[in-house]
């Protein structure tokens, strides 16, 4: 996470095409060959942090009160990892936002953006999966706890609308120099987002909450 902080600093101050593999390892404190252990190219280098913002979704996702349906479930975690201040810092959104906007110039910062995302869809199908108690084939709310629940067709889908919504909404928050609190902040827009889906399946079965 070093070399990952070191890479968006110098991003964010100098940008994108000033910064060499070999300007991160050496803010990073580390040898080029090191760096190139973990990394192919420089703009892989913020995966991580890519990665970090994506995992607090789905953990919100997941650490949801049990009793709340999946729509509520997935605007409280939308709430919860997209509010300033809550686990990420006002000064922290602007480097995510400086990072988003690189996405959209860079193709090679895009492919790092868009694979990170489809990661994240598909821990969110999981996520679902396990709070719906369900797999592949249906209903599996038999299985022990400690047994991981494959994700079907349907969830994978509602996956994908749900990580689109919060997805859409950070970049079209980052496309503007709109605060990352109040009305059009990532956290008002990602909830905006999920309210318009209502009424849409998110994979649950006949008889529990929708």
């Amino acid at each position: 996470m070093v070399i990952a902080r070191a890479a968006a600093a110098l991003f964010v101050r100098q940008g994108l095409r000033a910064t060499r593999a070999e300007d991160i390892a050496q803010a990073a404190g580390v040898a080029p060959r090191t760096f190139y252990r973990y990394f192919a190219t420089k703009e892989e280098a913020v995966a991580p942090l890519y990665a970090v913002g994506a995992r607090r979704w789905t953990d919100a996702v997941r650490a949801a009160p049990a009793g709340l349906p999946v729509p509520e479930a997935l605007r409280h975690a939308a709430h919860h990892t997209l509010t300033p201040g809550v686990g990420v810092s006002p000064e922290s959104w602007e480097w995510v936002r400086t990072l988003i906007r690189l996405a959209f110039t860079s193709p090679a910062l895009r492919r790092v953006w868009a694979e990170v995302c489809r990661t994240s869809e598909a821990d969110l199908a999981q996520v679902l999966a396990e709070r719906l108690g369900r797999g592949a084939g249906g209903s599996d709310r038999d299985k022990p706890d400690n047994v991981a629940v494959p994700a079907g067709p349907d969830l994978r889908f509602a996956a994908a609308v749900a990580d689109a919504a919060v997805r859409v909404a950070v970049e079209s928050w980052a496309s503007t120099e709109a605060p990352a609190s109040g009305p059009e902040g990532p956290a008002a827009l990602a909830e905006r987002n999920l309210e318009a889906l209502r009424g849409f399946r998110w994979g649950e079965e006949e008889g529990l909450p929708s």
